[in-house]
């Protein structure tokens, strides 16, 4: 925890775009979505705090500003007003996860962690945020027991 906060004290907050190819692309000033989407035309932005299970995937507005402290993923336009399916909601959790990690950000890493989770008897993954930063379980999920699935690490 000591750790967390004295890295926060020097980081400086970012907005962080998750590109479809796993990448991650962080923006420290204002910038529109409009100047983001120059670069990548047949894509859309949305923010992972607004998605859900079984929910449209919808774009931000082209005029709005991505927001230090907030994780985006850049997408395709063929996934646009398409449900948001717990498989694809866990291969972005994964894909964000390894872009934060790659990029060195600890810290944000351990603000916005997802862990795949299973409801009794279904066995289909779910997933759940902690600090809601990779979104969060959806209308699909409530109601529901969930339980985490966790194993040891051996080490070497």
């Amino acid at each position: 925890m000591g750790i967390c906060s004295s890295c926060e004290s020097t980081h400086v907050v970012t907005a962080k775009l998750v590109l479809q190819d796993g990448r991650l692309q962080e923006y420290s000033y204002p910038v529109k979505v409009s100047y983001v989407l120059q670069k990548y035309p047949t894509y859309f932005i949305c923010n992972s705090d607004e998605m859900e299970f079984d929910d449209v995937l919808s774009a931000i507005s082209e005029d709005e500003e991505l927001q230090p402290g907030q994780l985006y993923f850049a997408l395709p336009l063929s996934r646009l007003k398409h449900p948001l399916q717990a498989e694809e909601m866990a291969a972005l959790a994964v894909k964000a996860s390894n872009a934060l990690m790659k990029s060195g950000d600890k810290c944000a890493c351990r603000k916005k962690s997802v862990c795949p989770v299973t409801s009794p008897g279904d066995g289909s993954p779910r997933k759940m945020a902690s600090g809601g930063g990779a979104g969060r379980l959806g209308r699909g999920g409530q109601g529901r027991k969930f339980s985490a699935m966790l194993s040891a690490i051996p080490e070497q």
